[in-house]
């Protein structure tokens, strides 16, 4: 099954400029599917394959990720696919609705595309990379603004399933996941938008991320950074002890300036900070498909402006600049 996923990619770029790809990604892959598959991977296959071959009446990727009506299925077929579904939990990025199945998702994803959509290039005709793209939302949001082809590529084999999930719904062909991580990536210098969102605080070394960012975009090409930061000037950044809102691989939270000197530094020109939003336990939550603790058990109950660990609460900023 995954083969056939990955195959259809290479084929779709052997004409393109990002068919230099081509030279390692078949192999990276092919270690990955002998060598790195998670112990879940065959459940998860034989659940994918049981989801139910259905007529979609009618897809909405443009203001929101909605493929199908209730109409379009009858009450079997919508329990079956809602406890088909419900077997890929914790569903962290969405949401997305399938015949009237609403899957209501941690995150609100919807927000913060919002937020980023009214200052992104226009997507349109373009080749799009979103770099730890999670279970795809934004990408199936890209799409819905006309791109060319979105591409994701994010290491979580869960993630994959959960995207290909969806995908059974709306079996597009110009947009793909691969479970790869960015050290992975060649320069490709191919792409004409690039998105990272969510990610940057998880990387060790984020001058090196960002000069990686930087080397999938074409002269030109637009990047969108969105990240966790904190506030002050051009020399502030936090680095946490152990945790951070109890996640242990949080690594650097730089202030807006300092991270924008850090892009123009790696070679970004023409930077801006296009918006900045304090994340709420509206936008991030625990769900029935999400049940595990979230955003309100990693705050201070008695100071939810801070942590549990007694830091500045996540506050998240979106940077645009261009290669």
């Amino acid at each position: 099954m995954a083969n056939q996923w990955f195959n259809q990619f290479y084929a779709q770029i052997a004409q393109t400029n990002l068919s230099p790809w081509l030279e390692v990604l078949p192999a990276q892959l092919a270690v990955w599917q002998t060598q790195q598959l998670h112990g879940d991977f065959a459940k998860w296959q034989k659940l994918l394959k049981k989801l139910p071959q259905t007529n979609t009446s009618n897809c909405d990727i443009k203001s929101q990720v909605s493929f199908g009506t209730t109409d379009d299925v009858d009450e079997y077929t919508q329990k079956q696919i809602i406890g088909l579904l419900k077997q890929f939990k914790p569903w962290r990025k969405g949401p997305f609705n399938v015949h009237g199945i609403q899957i209501d998702t941690e995150w609100r994803s919807d927000w913060k595309w919002d937020r980023v959509l009214p200052h992104l290039d226009p997507l349109k005709d373009r080749q799009v990379l979103d770099i730890g793209c999670g279970s795809g939302y934004h990408m199936w949001r890209m799409l819905g603004e006309d791109a060319k082809l979105v591409v994701g590529v994010d290491p979580s084999q869960l993630f994959l399933m959960q995207f290909q999930a969806i995908k059974h719904f709306n079996p597009d062909p110009r947009i793909h996941l691969l479970p790869i991580g960015v050290e992975q990536l060649p320069e490709l210098k191919a792409f004409d938008t690039v998105f990272s969102m969510g990610v940057l605080y998880h990387r060790r070394s984020p001058i090196d991320f960002l000069h990686q960012l930087k080397m999938q975009l074409r002269t030109g090409g637009q990047l969108v950074l969105e990240t966790l930061v904190v506030d002050g000037d051009d020399t502030t950044v936090l680095m946490a002890g152990e945790r951070y809102a109890q996640m242990r691989n949080v690594w650097f939270l730089p202030s807006t300036q300092a991270l924008s000197i850090w892009m123009s530094r790696v070679g970004f020109k023409d930077v801006k900070v296009v918006d900045v939003a304090v994340t709420t336990t509206q936008e991030q939550r625990q769900t029935d498909w999400m049940d595990s603790l979230s955003l309100e058990d990693f705050l201070d109950p008695n100071d939810p402006s801070k942590t549990i660990e007694g830091y500045p609460a996540p506050k998240r900023a979106v940077l645009i600049g261009t290669a």
